[in-house]
C-alpha cells in the first residue's frame, strides 16, 4: 500500500484528511474564454505557451494559441497569465471507505486538491459505490469501482472481497461482478509476508478468462517477480502494484513489451527520507501540521531500499515505453500529489508523470471524455501558479479547480 502520509499512523492521516473542506462550487453556465496560460495538454504533446481555449456550459469547444482560438460572440474572458492549466488529475487506484457519507467526503476532498475522477479498487461493500457513480457527486471527483475484489481466504482482513478456492467460485464471483457492470476487475495474488495463501495459477487464470469472456479486464495486487509473470502468461490487463521483491528482468520486460495494451500503476512506496510537508500549511490545521512533520521528519533505511527496487523497475519500464498511468492505493486527500514526486525521483521527468496522471489514466480507466484539454472533453482542469514541468511539485500550487466547466469554490481549514 502507499504510504499512509509519509510513515504518519492510518489514524492521524485520517484526521488530517477530514480537516478540509470543499464548501460548494459554482454552477457551469454559458460561454467562457480562458486566455493567456500555458496549457499542458496531457497527452504527451508539448505545450501550448500563451494559450486560449473556449468551455461552453460543462465541455471544451476549443483549444490553441491565443491569436487562434476564436471566441464567441458574447462569452465571457477570464485572464490567466502566468498561470499553467492541465487536465485534473486522475487516481487510477483508491480505496474510498466503507460507507456513503465517506465516499462522499473523501470524493469532494479529493477534488479540493485537484482529482478529477477515481478508481476505488476492490474494497467497495454493498451496492453504494456503484449508486455514487451514477450520481456523479456534487464538488466531488467522478467515483469509478471495481466492486468486491477477489482473493484466497484471508481472515483477519477484509471479509468485503470475494474469497475463493475453486475455479468455480472464482468464475462465479466475476459473473456476479460483470452483472454490477464494474468498471474493472481487482484480484491480489499476495502471501502477505507468508500469512496466507495466494490465489493459485489456476485459480487467477479462471478469473482471467472468465473476465474477458464478459468484456472486462483484470488489474492485480502483485508482489512477486515469478508472480508477474505467470499472471502475464495467463492474460492479466494492468499491475496495480509494481513488483516488489526485485528488479524486474529481461524476461518479464519482454513479456510487457509484447502486450502494447498493458497498463503499470506502479504506486511507489515511502521513499524512506526526511520530508517537509509545510505545503499543507493552508489545508491542515497547525496541530495537525506539527504531527505530519514530526512523522515525516526521519530517514528510514529499509523503506529506501524497497523504494530502491520499485523506483529502478519503473524507470526500467517507462523508458521501454510500458503505459504508465497514477494509483495511489490508499484514502488521503493529498496521496496523488506525493506520488507524482516519487514517480519523478524513480527517474520519469515531469512531463511523463503527468500525461500518467491525466491522458493515460483516462486511457485506462476508458473514461474517453476526460485526461485531456481538447475540444469535445469535459471541462475538467487545474489552474496552477506555477508550471509543473519546471518542478512536478508545482502541481499542488493549485489557483482553481474546475469540474465539469463550474470552478469549485474551494474551502481552507476547519
Amino acid at each position: 500500500m502507499k504510504r499512509t502520509l509519509l510513515a504518519v499512523p492510518a489514524a492521524l492521516a485520517a484526521a488530517a484528511a477530514f480537516s478540509i473542506t470543499a464548501i460548494g462550487q459554482a454552477p457551469a453556465a454559458g460561454t467562457t474564454v480562458y486566455e493567456g496560460a500555458r496549457v499542458i495538454v496531457g497527452d504527451g504533446s508539448a505545450p501550448i505557451d500563451n494559450a486560449a481555449f473556449v468551455v461552453d456550459g460543462d465541455r471544451i469547444t476549443q483549444v490553441g494559441p491565443a491569436g487562434q482560438v476564436k471566441a464567441p460572440a458574447g462569452a465571457a474572458r477570464v485572464n490567466l497569465a502566468g498561470k499553467t492549466v492541465m487536465p485534473a488529475i486522475i487516481d487510477t487506484h483508491t480505496h474510498m471507505g466503507d460507507s456513503r457519507e465517506a465516499v462522499i467526503a473523501l470524493l469532494q476532498r479529493k477534488a479540493y486538491f485537484g482529482v478529477g475522477a477515481v478508481l476505488s479498487l476492490g474494497a467497495d461493500p454493498g451496492d453504494f459505490a456503484f449508486t455514487l457513480r451514477d450520481e456523479r457527486v456534487p464538488n466531488g471527483a467522478r467515483l469509478l469501482t471495481a466492486g468486491r475484489g477477489i482473493t484466497m481466504p484471508e481472515p483477519g482482513r477484509s471479509d468485503v472481497p470475494y474469497w475463493v478456492t475453486t475455479p468455480a467460485e472464482a468464475r462465479k464471483a466475476v459473473q456476479e461482478l460483470a452483472a454490477q457492470k464494474v468498471d474493472i476487475v481487482k484480484i491480489w495474488v499476495d502471501d502477505r509476508d507468508g500469512k496466507y495463501q495466494k490465489l493459485t495459477p489456476e485459480l487467477y487464470t479462471a478469473v482471467i478468462d472468465e473476465a474477458h469472456k464478459h468484456g472486462l479486464r483484470v488489474t492485480v495486487h502483485v508482489y512477486y517477480l515469478d508472480d508477474a509473470k505467470g499472471l502475464l502468461k495467463a492474460g492479466v490487463d494492468a499491475f496495480a502494484h509494481g513488483v516488489r521483491d526485485k528488479d524486474v528482468d529481461d524476461e518479464l520486460m519482454a513479456m510487457v513489451k509484447a502486450r502494447p495494451q498493458f497498463f503499470l500503476v506502479p504506486n511507489l512506496p515511502d521513499r524512506g527520507v526526511a520530508t517537509d510537508v509545510s505545503w499543507l500549511a493552508a489545508h491542515v490545521s497547525p496541530g495537525e501540521l506539527q504531527k505530519l512533520q514530526a512523522g515525516a521528519s526521519k530517514d528510514r533505511p529499509a523503506a529506501q531500499e524497497a523504494f530502491g527496487i520499485q523506483a529502478r523497475s519503473l524507470a526500467k519500464l517507462s523508458a521501454a515505453g510500458v503505459k504508465i498511468a497514477l494509483g495511489t492505493d490508499g484514502g488521503i486527500a493529498w496521496s496523488h500529489h506525493l506520488e507524482m514526486e516519487d514517480m519523478v525521483a524513480a527517474g520519469m521527468t515531469p512531463h511523463q508523470v503527468i500525461v500518467a496522471a491525466t491522458g493515460n489514466a483516462a486511457e485506462f480507466l476508458r473514461l474517453k471524455d476526460h485526461g485531456t484539454i481538447a475540444a469535445g472533453k469535459s471541462a475538467d482542469f487545474l489552474v496552477l501558479d506555477a508550471n509543473p514541468l519546471d518542478d512536478i511539485t508545482n502541481t499542488r500550487r493549485i489557483s482553481d479547480v474546475y469540474l465539469r466547466g463550474a470552478r469549485l469554490e474551494r474551502g481552507g481549514v476547519n
